[in-house]
């Protein structure tokens, strides 16, 4: 009896849940569920409880490159043992990046592909669709889950019944784009349509031979990136010169629409309804749907207060949020951004990240708070020729040898020990204590302790951008000194 693989799709940037989601870290690396996890962490260990004569593997999960130390810090945190990270060089959409994960896979295992950004507060009701969708997948066939529409939802794809299997499942008659309103309401009054929730079941092989006989070229320009590509820490990295040149395509339009027609490749296609309390979270509404609510409809997260205020969503990371006499609205603060939209228009905040790309603005990419893979730093004031951080570096955890052209730097040490390195010197470094690295001088922070280290730094000099980092040691093969000697390359 094969296993059963779960395949976490962590592509994707959520520009629609701006200001929280940011490029370089996105939707899937929020905790927005209200269980303090991630959403990423929650489809970690969403089959957790699954029936006993179904054996997990360990998952494969496939993101994009820059994310791969957030993904395996969450995993890790989650206590996902075994997980095989699979680095997409570039997005391709969900067919190739299924591909990469079935050629990870072993040929026989039974893959159950996730995105990692969707909310289900019923897991339990997965697990009994999994469970009866089992056999059509171990026997050949390919099974998508659709969602029981509870409303004329113009924001999914939707998925047409044919006829009904004994398993629960049902045949595909067709696939819908998102719809008017009009015709929503049609589709959740015949009774015929589910949503497109985007998971998927069926046997490595089994995709591979669909991908084959539907998609050659894509398939070709995986096996070739795979058979090239490098491992090193726990990630596979796909050549990507020639994961470059793969074709982009979602699993719906490159296989699953074609398989009800195609008699020649003889893999049938299935839906099974599912009904587990399930969002994509796709923009703020979303959101504001799943969270509980008062009396007046509103929706809160952080410290907030709504007065005389109906149906709106109050999301504060920092600092109170206030709402008077207002209705329909979301209002969501961060650090270094405030986003005030009609809960109607949520769909059009992606406007706002295009603009903010277009100006050259970084908070389009980065939050203030920028994570690392050896902690993180939060910048907490600048001016034109200072900058101040606050640092906090992991237990164990070390930032790379490294020097600067341009800038001056003052360590103190708030908490914790610091080991430093400067030039030829090492020393440890205490609460309160502190060190200068003058400009040009190769140096490394290290904690050696057993609790995080928090330092506050105060950078001086006529250029403090990120790029201004040349890596001679890195323990996180990130970028080395270019030969000419200037500046390193801006990296996670």
């Amino acid at each position: 009896m094969p296993s059963l693989t779960p395949v976490i799709l962590c592509g994707g940037s959520g520009t629609r849940l701006w200001p929280l989601s940011r490029e370089h870290y996105p939707k899937q690396f929020l905790s927005l569920g209200g269980n303090g996890q991630s959403m990423l962490q929650n489809t970690a260990v969403r089959l957790s409880g699954l029936c006993s004569s179904i054996e997990t593997a360990p998952p494969v999960l496939v993101c994009n490159a820059e994310h791969r130390f957030l993904a395996a810090q969450q995993l890790q945190e989650q206590g996902v043992q075994g997980a095989k990270l699979v680095l997409e060089p570039m997005g391709r959409n969900t067919a190739p990046a299924l591909t990469l994960a079935a050629l990870a896979a072993q040929p026989d295992t039974v893959l159950l592909a996730m995105p990692a950004d969707h909310v289900m507060t019923r897991p339990q009701a997965l697990h009994r669709a999994v469970e009866a969708a089992w056999p059509l997948a171990v026997t050949g066939g390919m099974v998508t889950f659709g969602i029981v529409a509870d409303r004329p939802e113009t924001g999914y794809g939707y998925i047409q019944k044919a006829q009904f299997h004994t398993s629960g499942a049902f045949g595909i008659a067709s696939f819908a784009e998102k719809p008017s309103l009009e015709l929503a309401q049609q589709y959740l009054s015949s009774g015929q349509y589910l949503w497109n929730s985007g998971l998927f079941m069926v046997r490595a092989d089994q995709w591979l031979k669909a991908m084959a006989h539907l998609q050659p070229t894509m398939l070709q320009a995986c096996q070739q990136a795979m058979a090239q590509s490098t491992e090193d820490l726990d990630f596979i990295r796909p050549n990507e010169s020639i994961f470059a040149a793969c074709p982009s395509d979602s699993i719906d339009y490159a296989v699953m629409e074609k398989l009800p027609n195609d008699s020649e490749l003889g893999i049938s296609a299935y839906v099974m309804p599912l009904d587990c309390g399930w969002s994509d979270l796709g923009a703020w509404d979303a959101l504001w749907d799943v969270l509980p609510r008062d009396a007046q409809g509103n929706a809160g997260s952080g410290e907030t207060l709504a007065v005389d205020t109906r149906n709106s969503l109050l999301f504060s990371e920092n600092r109170l949020v206030a709402a008077v006499g207002v209705e329909n609205i979301v209002v969501v603060e961060t650090a270094d951004a405030v986003l005030v939209a009609d809960k109607r228009r949520t769909q059009d905040v992606k406007k706002i990240v295009a603009e903010l790309k277009a100006q050259n603005r970084s908070a389009a990419s980065t939050h203030r708070k920028v994570h690392r893979p050896w902690g993180w730093y939060d910048s907490i004031d600048s001016g034109s020729r200072f900058q101040v951080k606050r640092i906090v570096v992991n237990p164990g955890a070390q930032l790379s040898l490294q020097m600067h052209h341009h800038r001056a730097e003052h360590w103190i040490v708030v908490k914790g020990t610091a080991q430093v390195t400067k030039g030829e010197e090492t020393f440890l470094l205490g609460e309160n204590e502190s060190t200068f690295i003058p400009l040009g001088h190769m140096h490394r922070l290290a904690n050696p302790g057993m609790l995080p280290l928090e330092i506050i730094e105060v950078q001086s000099g006529s250029y403090l951008g990120e790029d201004d980092i040349v890596r001679f040691e890195d323990p996180y093969g990130r970028a080395s000194p270019t030969s000419s000697g200037v500046l390193g390359k801006k990296t996670i």
